[in-house]
Order: structure tokens, then sequence, then C-alpha cells
């Protein structure tokens, strides 16, 4: 009994931090090296946003400019990119040397309000959705306001801020993200020198997106840019069992490619990837070490 009972308070003394929140484990946080935060007002929006800027081994302000990559969602996907690129990089072999830019989201809103707002171009048949944040009804509809901020602000923060190459510059996007990425290619295509848009929701408000780019080649002979697009193999459209249909997300992105190379602008070159085995959560990975191959080519590769 006695051993009994010295058992059972060794296993309080282990599960009370756990039960009761009492204690909380020692330690430093955690960062990232060579990586850096800056919050950058956005005045005209009425809120604020952080990048999170991550710069190479061989960095040097007074060394030549670099490729930059800016990425969207950038609480999950900064780390990623940092990440694969200093996995698969292989100290500028397999992918070039770039300033990394994660673009955040706004300061005080969770992410899934900050980017159903600022990474949609029109508002949705969604609007009165319940919101995951109280008190606050979702908002839809605000990427022209957020690609302005980008330009107008964001942009040359870094440009001033790091010794970056804009005529080199990136942009990598994925779901929402993807869908701002084809709202700024349509819109003011000059702003990044590629595109990275991976799984872009053009299901959105009824495939808006493919009217804005009929309106485009109505007005304009040529598009200078250069995109990669990437899907997950298994991104297509699954009957449940109500009978609703999923929106196939392989089938829009073929499409849209296939609609921009229709047009024949003497500029424009894209290529498309379907990456089998991998659905909406699982293809980033893996798309984004081929993109970063692509848009910043190491020695190998060149």
């Amino acid at each position: 009994m006695r051993h009994l009972r010295r058992l059972l308070f060794c296993l309080s003394c282990l599960l009370a931090p756990i039960v009761h929140g009492a204690a909380i484990p020692d330690g430093e946080p955690y960062s990232l090296p060579n990586t850096f935060v800056h919050q950058i007002p956005a005045a005209k929006l009425k809120r604020d946003y952080q990048i999170f800027v991550s710069l190479p081994k061989n960095y040097s302000p007074s060394g030549p400019a670099l490729p930059v990559v800016f990425v969207t969602d950038a609480d999950y996907a900064f780390p990623v990119v940092r990440a694969i690129t200093g996995r698969v990089g292989g100290n500028g072999k397999r992918i070039g040397q770039f300033v990394l830019v994660g673009l955040s989201y706004a300061l005080g809103d969770t992410p899934e309000f900050s980017r159903r707002r600022d990474y949609t171009p029109t508002r949705h048949e969604d609007d009165d959705m319940e919101s995951d944040m109280p008190g606050r009804k979702p908002v839809f509809g605000e990427a022209a306001e957020y690609r302005r901020y980008l330009i107008s602000e964001v942009l040359p923060f870094v440009q001033a801020k790091y010794k970056v190459d804009m005529e080199k510059s990136v942009f990598v996007g994925h779901s929402y993200g993807a869908l701002l990425g084809t709202d700024i290619l349509l819109n003011a295509p000059d702003t990044f020198g590629k595109y990275v848009l991976s799984s872009p929701s053009l299901w959105f408000n009824k495939r808006f997106m493919f009217g804005e780019e009929k309106l485009y080649s109505k007005s304009h002979r040529d598009l200078n840019a250069k995109v990669f697009f990437a899907v997950g193999g298994l991104e297509t459209a699954k009957r449940d069992k109500a009978g609703n249909t999923d929106d196939d997300m392989v089938r829009d992105v073929r499409e849209f490619n296939a609609a921009l190379k229709s047009r024949r602008y003497p500029s424009l070159h894209t290529q498309l990837h379907v990456l089998a085995g991998q659905d909406h959560a699982t293809v980033f990975p893996d798309m984004i070490t081929k993109a970063l191959e692509w848009a910043v080519a190491g020695r190998a590769s060149r």
C-alpha cells in the first residue's frame, strides 16, 4: 500500500501542471536565427500588419541585391518555406539565396477572419456565415485595398530596409492566398517578377476570376508575367452522402491556365503542375519545393 501511495503521489506531481495549469515550464522562447519581425501600419485600412523576414546565411547589406520571395499566410507558410529552403537548397546549389518575407495577418484578427477579408476580391454568398470572432461579422472582398497596401507600403519598406532586387521578386500564395495572387496578376502584374499560385480558390463567388480574366483580355494585348500553377491531384470534385459536390480545383486551374494561354500574350509564360497523391492540406510542402527550384533557381539548375 505504501508503494501504491508513493506511485499515486508521483503521478499527481506529473499531472498537476497539466490538470491545474499551475506550472509553466522554464525556458526561453524559441526563435529562428536570422529572422526579424516588422510592424507596418495600414493607415487607410485602419489596422496593422506584421511581416516576418528571414535572411540567408551570407546576406550582407553591402553585398549584391538578392531575389525576394513574399509568401502569404505567413503564420504557417513562413517557417515551412524557410525550413525547406535550408534543407533542399544545398547552400545555393538547388535553390538560390534569397530574402524571404512572410505576409502575416492583421493584428487582433484571427487568421481566418483576416484572410477571408484581405485575400478575396468580392463579397460572397457566405457573408452571413458564422464568424470565428464573436461580435464581428465575417468580411469578404477587400483584396483590392490590401493589394494597394502591399504595393504602397510593404514592398517599399522591404526594398528600403533590405538589399533586395525587386525585379527578381516572387509572390507565393496558396488557396485564398493564391486567389489574391490571381487578383494581383490581373490588376497589377508588374508588382512581382514571378507568381507561384498553389491551389487557387478559383471557385470563389461563382468563379469570379474567370470573368476578370476575360475583361483583362479585352483591354490588353500582353501580360508580362511568369506563373507557376500547382494543385493537388486529389483536389477534384467529390459527392457526399447528401448529394453536395465540392468544387473541382484541378479542373478550375487547368481551365484558367488554358484561358490565359489561349490569349497568346507575347510576354506570358505559365506552367501547371498537378501533384499526384496530394490534397488541399498536404500539397503545399511538395509544391513549394518545386516552385522554389523554378523561381529562385540554384547553381545546378541554371
